[in-house]
């Protein structure tokens, strides 16, 4: 005899593996401390970095001064808007990084020509990917942040687990 419960727990496990993929998404704070501001060596921060599809990209900026448009490489290169693709205005902008390709942003209020651009290249998930750091901290950060995301999505399970188990 089957369970009330039995129907629910396929859906119990594709929602597991959704919190998974999600834990292993590393967040690049553009500039570190830094921030999104002018005359910041950008090419030197995203040098540093190492970005897989499915990471994001976050902005921190005065909302009203600064913005974010992802531009072509000619609109990147000459600091136009050609080719844009994107636009945010937030002064915090988590942006999806979801394609393996180069992805290339500038500040659209006149301060790209400053050196507010910033390319970076997305490269395909490696399965056996090691800890990824966010903000070109150290080693220890980079486990802080790891553990952190883990905790949350063992949180997350338990409470979807516990809400499932409500309803059956």
């Amino acid at each position: 005899m089957r369970s009330p419960g039995a129907p629910a727990m396929p859906w119990l496990l594709v929602l597991a593996g959704f919190a998974v993929d999600l834990s292993a998404a590393t967040d690049h704070i553009v500039g570190a401390n830094h921030g999104w501001n002018p005359n910041i060596n950008y090419s030197l921060w995203s040098g540093n970095q190492t970005f897989y599809v499915g990471d994001l990209i976050s902005f921190r900026y005065q909302k009203g001064t600064h913005n974010v448009f992802e531009v072509n490489e000619t609109g990147y290169d000459n600091c136009t808007m050609a080719g844009v693709t994107g636009n945010w205005t937030s002064g915090k902008d988590f942006i999806p990084l979801p394609e393996a390709r180069r992805y290339y942003f500038i500040c659209g209020n006149g301060f790209c020509l400053q050196g507010m651009k910033v390319a970076v290249t997305v490269h395909p998930l490696q399965h056996n990917a090691s800890s990824k750091g966010s903000n070109g901290g150290g080693a220890e950060e980079g486990e802080a942040s790891a553990a952190a995301l883990t905790t949350r999505s063992f949180a997350w399970l338990g409470a979807l687990a516990a809400a499932v188990a409500a309803f059956c």
